[in-house]
């Protein structure tokens, strides 16, 4: 291992200690946006903050290369209540470093910094390199990545640090809200009155229960529809209600535009259909994209991902993946393995040696 990037890894971890030891709900990223801005600042790195994202760009950029965007998040859910450690305590335990954030994406987004800082410098990058930390991930929120990419110059590509242990998520699915709602006609229960919203939506949530979209992804399956809440606006046990609510939780595989979805749902079912949100899509990015390949030489795999991420609201293409397991993301007494952050720092340079 070369001196240097072992003090890289060295500073990872301490950062991400650091970031630990830090609150940083989804709104409230305001100290850990501080934090990273101090880190860039130690190192003389011109950097620029936007709300609570922070961003820099390698020394030599030009405008005339494409550029490879580094992107994840320092804002955490909220602890879990089962926690028995504290969650802003950054311990070192059998090589792992307990903490909130620390798998999710903590690790991933030092990792991303420490591979900023090694190509930072370079004069012969053939793309320029972006490092992002952005905000509110974990809400979708408007304020993160979505409010930052309009500062940053024209990207051609992204790799976003989610904990996938190094494989490669080249796509993810798509996430849309439906607020659906029948309307019948109140009445009293005990003269059989009225017409009975609720029945009227037990038809449409028996299709949404039963259909199956034509177009199987071999990434991510088929698309996936779950009826999750219903409920009516009166509470009285004797009125029939006129208007009966229900959201559905739908999850589109990259075959299917939203608008296709929406078409399908209104020709098949009677209830009003709302989309909440149309923002987060399902993405690919292709098998054959430079990126892909540079990550299949090094012997890494790629699949489908299930989960959405800020991929979603990115108009280029992009890769998932980082250090850490998804599997531990929102669970008590979060933690990352320190070799896997060293080792993410590694991989992450070697993919990028590439093709730059």
């Amino acid at each position: 291992m070369s001196k240097e990037l072992s003090i890289l890894q060295e500073n990872a971890i301490s950062l991400l200690k650091e970031l630990i030891t830090i609150p940083s709900f989804s709104k409230e990223e305001d100290q850990t946006a501080g934090i990273l801005c101090r880190f860039l600042g130690e190192r003389s790195i011109e950097h620029t903050r936007v709300g609570n994202n922070v961003f820099a760009l390698n020394k030599y950029y030009d405008e005339q290369k494409p550029t490879i965007l580094l992107n994840s998040h320092h804002d955490t859910v909220k602890p879990n209540p089962q926690y028995t450690k504290d969650p802003f305590s950054p311990v070192v335990e059998e090589g792992r470093l307990y903490g909130l954030g620390s798998n999710d994406a903590g690790g991933c987004l030092v990792s991303l910094v420490a591979t900023f800082l090694h190509f930072h410098e370079n004069k012969e990058l053939a793309y320029n390199i972006i490092i992002a930390a952005t905000a509110e991930e974990e809400i979708s929120g408007t304020c993160g990545i979505e409010y930052t990419l309009p500062y940053l110059p024209k990207i051609d590509c992204a790799i976003v640090g989610e904990p996938t242990q190094m494989q490669m998520a080249v796509a993810e699915r798509g996430l849309m809200v439906l607020d659906c709602a029948s309307h019948g006609k109140a009445g009293h229960a005990a003269r059989n009155e009225g017409e009975n919203a609720i029945y009227k939506a037990l038809k449409d949530i028996e299709w949404f229960r039963n259909y199956q979209f034509d177009k199987v992804s071999e990434l991510l399956g088929p698309s996936k529809m779950s009826v999750t809440v219903i409920e009516t606006e009166n509470k009285a046990h004797n009125v029939v209600p006129a208007v009966c609510k229900f959201v559905v939780d739908t999850r589109i595989n990259e075959l299917y535009k939203f608008e296709e979805v929406i078409d399908i749902i209104k020709a098949n079912v009677q209830s009003e259909v709302k989309p909440r949100s149309t923002r987060l899509r399902s993405t690919s990015i292709s098998t054959d994209h430079p990126l892909v390949i540079a990550g299949t030489a090094l012997g890494r795999t790629y699949y489908g991902s299930p989960t959405t991420s800020d991929k979603a609201l990115m108009p280029f293409p992009s890769l998932k993946m980082g250090p850490g397991d998804s599997a531990r993301s929102h669970t008590a007494d979060e933690y990352i393995y320190i070799d896997e952050i060293c080792k993410g720092i590694e991989l992450y340079i070697q993919l990028l040696n590439k093709i730059v």
